[in-house]
């Protein structure tokens, strides 16, 4: 029996700017590849960095869907179908829309893959495939590591994704995370994280956790064990991180090079329009909390949002000036994306907000990069140009070279120097 597990790629590129994370392994197809019995071929076929032959032979055909290459992933299955090729799809999409895939598909599992995958291994053998399959929400990753040679040859960057959480306990509107797990947090076993590490002979890792330090005393725990691996890590957190010197404290100790931190927005009115909750907490001491990541020398990768209720052309600018002015090794400026099942599609879909019909991800004329709703303070074209103009700002050469030299963070160690100018470099070709 023969597998190929499939990233999608978005393959129309005319956007105003790219969304570009070829050049990281697809980590939960190496979980399925894990789960996957010895007498099983499986192939992994990487969009983003291959093309793929609908040609190829193979007994089975499972696919991960994000919203953003739902379209894609259904011109995939359908392709494959149509040679009487099954295909499973999964992911968080597949979870957001099921009776939507349930018709590009033979089976489509609905929460997670993990605990439902060898009964969809079995089931595809005896030729009686199910139409859905129920994964429950159970410890990340249960006694399993992943299947990393299928990783070799495809050019990913030297990163090594790893996973010690899932899910966030907080319950931001927009967040698709929150409504696929349910607002919970689940974590591994610490142990486990040490094994795959230590067997692997990981060095670089970026942890791809929603939020890695919402249970703190297991992050504590864990970042005491790796500290003797001696291991550079990164990983996302909320900005609320700051307020455990001693989870600091650990964080530095173990490697931690720097943290993806969500920000959203530097308007207290559109954080409680997000629901934006650890962020509220803090945001008075935006600066002193910035300061204090600074002074630990940890590189921070911003994270905004553009679309809300409260923003203008005035407001982008004034976030691009934030995030230049505080040095930030690198950041992200998105537009607000409504996804199906979150609170914030239901309030937009209410108020009559919604393009492309409500169903964007499927609809031929969106690509990435354009607006899929009416903002309340500018037309749609305007705020993807504004959001398109603070990545090309933020990523310009004058920037990237007045946030270079920051004694306390990319100037700290030649590792962060390579890494800052490595990923600025990345970042500025996408997003021009």
């Amino acid at each position: 029996m023969k597998i190929l597990v499939i990233r999608p790629d978005i393959s129309d590129i005319s956007s105003h700017f790219r969304l570009n994370d070829g050049r990281m392994e697809p980590l939960p197809l190496g979980i399925l590849a894990g789960l996957t019995p010895d007498d099983v071929e499986v192939v992994l076929r990487d969009e983003r960095v291959e093309q793929i032959s609908f040609e190829e032979p193979a007994d089975l055909v499972a696919i991960s869907v994000d919203t953003f290459v739902a379209r894609r992933s259904y011109a995939i299955a359908d392709a494959f179908r149509r040679r009487g090729v099954r295909v499973v799809l999964g992911g968080i999409h597949v979870t957001l829309a099921p009776e939507e895939a349930a018709r590009h598909a033979d089976a489509v599992v609905v929460g997670d893959a993990e605990p439902v995958w060898g009964r969809i291994l079995s089931d595809a053998r005896e030729g009686r495939l199910r139409p859905h399959y129920q994964g429950p929400f159970d410890v990340p990753q249960k006694d399993v590591l992943p299947r990393r040679e299928i990783f070799k040859g495809k050019g990913y960057l030297p990163v090594s994704l790893l996973q010690f959480t899932r899910g966030c306990p907080f319950r931001c509107s927009f967040c698709a995370i929150a409504r696929f797990f349910g607002s919970t947090h689940r974590c591994r076993p610490v142990e486990a994280v040490i094994r795959e590490i230590q067997q692997n002979d990981l060095k670089i890792i970026l942890f791809t956790d929603d939020n890695l330090t919402a249970n703190r005393e297991r992050a504590k725990e864990l970042f005491r064990a790796i500290k003797p691996l001696k291991v550079h890590w990164a990983s996302q957190v909320s900005v609320d991180v700051v307020a455990d010197p001693e989870l600091m404290e650990l964080m530095a100790e173990s490697g931690c090079m720097g943290q993806l931190i969500g920000f959203d927005s530097i308007s207290l009115p559109s954080l409680v329009w997000m629901n934006k909750g650890a962020n509220l907490r803090q945001f008075d001491q935006y600066a002193r909390a910035i300061e204090q990541l600074r002074e630990f020398g940890f590189q921070t990768w911003a994270s905004f949002m553009f679309g809300n209720d409260f923003d203008t052309p005035e407001t982008i600018q004034a976030t691009v000036k934030f995030a230049m002015e505080n040095k930030f090794s690198l950041a992200f400026f998105h537009l607000l994306m409504p996804y199906p099942g979150t609170a914030l599609y239901g309030e937009l879909q209410k108020e009559g907000r919604l393009l492309y019909g409500g169903r964007w991800w499927d609809h031929p004329d969106w690509c990435y990069g354009k607006t899929t709703f009416r903002p309340r303070l500018m037309a749609p074209e305007e705020l993807s140009q504004w959001t398109a103009w603070a990545n090309r700002e933020f990523y310009s050469f004058s920037s990237i070279a007045a946030r270079a030299f920051d004694l306390k963070t990319n100037m700290r160690s030649l590792v962060k120097l390579m890494l800052y100018a490595r990923f600025n470099t990345l970042v500025r070709h996408t997003s021009t």
